[in-house]
């Protein structure tokens, strides 16, 4: 496969109509913020989550206030929409948000690339989890 299909076929997992970060009747179907926790086991040991469905992947962030905008820039190359939270004491509180169908893999290459961004920012990854629609009654 060439790299130009591999780009596209990467741009096509990403995109999924439908859901949004802000859509309603969101809950966590998966959270990992004990580093010691493979994601392949978080993702194992949540029965709510469906793996065939896509869903709303948050890094949760603390990144000092003046890094807040470059770490936007770089992460939105990547489809990542980055929230503020709240302040936390010298730190600000950010949510690094994206909508894609979750697997083991890519949740730990997401989490080790996050952790990296932010300690190159001077700041820290806490974990991520995320969320899809309720599961209908």
């Amino acid at each position: 496969m060439g790299l130009v299909n591999r780009l596209l076929n990467l741009v096509k997992k990403r995109e999924t109509p439908g859901l949004t970060p802000d859509a309603p009747g969101l809950e966590i179907v998966a959270e990992a913020f004990d580093p010691a926790v493979a994601d392949s086991a978080v993702l194992a040991g949540s029965p709510a989550w469906v793996s065939t469905a896509p869903a709303v992947l948050r890094h949760h962030l603390l990144l000092p206030p003046d890094r807040v905008a470059e770490a936007a820039s770089i992460l939105a190359q990547d489809g990542y929409d980055l929230r503020e939270e709240s302040p936390s004491g010298e730190l600000t509180r950010v949510l690094a948000v994206r909508v894609q169908v979750l697997d083991a893999l890519h949740c730990a290459q997401e989490r080790s690339r996050m952790a990296g961004l932010a300690q190159r920012l001077g700041g820290d990854a806490l974990g991520w989890d995320a969320q899809q629609p309720e599961a209908p009654a």
